[in-house]
């Protein structure tokens, strides 16, 4: 590793990478940041439905504090990848493959925020951070993070 600075004088470490690894790093993270919208949504609609019997597209829109149509054209590709149905002027709910990958994302968002929280992190913080976290975690980290938690409860 070598020491580099920033134009602010912080110093900070680099570590030599292949350039292949380099590119597969930054491409894990852009298919991260696509799939973000779909596993948001998915996880919020079964909340709602949970919640509420219903998830209702003002609702969706309110929650996220964007306006409907941004949620008409998320939904509609949602609808698309086969993860939610709509009748027209009804409720949205999930298809199978929408509950499954709400549950994975519930899932991970569960341990992320219990693993900040052992860290010391208040809820607030912990929750806010969960959520995007949770985008970018690999399994092997999400694995590493449950295996810790697991420790730390059982007191070894």
């Amino acid at each position: 590793m070598t020491k580099l600075q920033s134009q602010e004088h912080e110093p900070f470490e680099t570590v030599d990478r292949a350039p292949e690894a380099q590119a597969e790093g930054f491409a894990t993270v852009r298919q991260a940041h696509e799939s973000e919208m779909a596993e948001d949504y998915v996880e919020l609609i079964a909340e709602l439905i949970e919640s509420r019997g219903e998830a209702r597209p003002v609702e969706i829109a309110e929650r996220f504090g964007v306006k409907p149509p941004t949620v008409t054209k998320n939904i509609s590709r949602l609808k698309a990848a086969g993860l939610v149905r709509r009748e027209p002027y009804r409720a949205i709910f999930l298809t199978d493959a929408g509950r499954e990958l709400a549950e994975a994302c519930r899932r991970r968002h569960r341990i992320v925020v219990a693993f900040l929280l052992s860290l010391g992190i208040d809820e607030e913080t912990a929750e806010r951070d969960a959520e995007g976290i949770e985008h970018h975690v690999s399994t092997t980290t999400l694995e590493a993070f449950e295996h810790a938690l697991l420790q730390s409860q059982s007191g070894k």
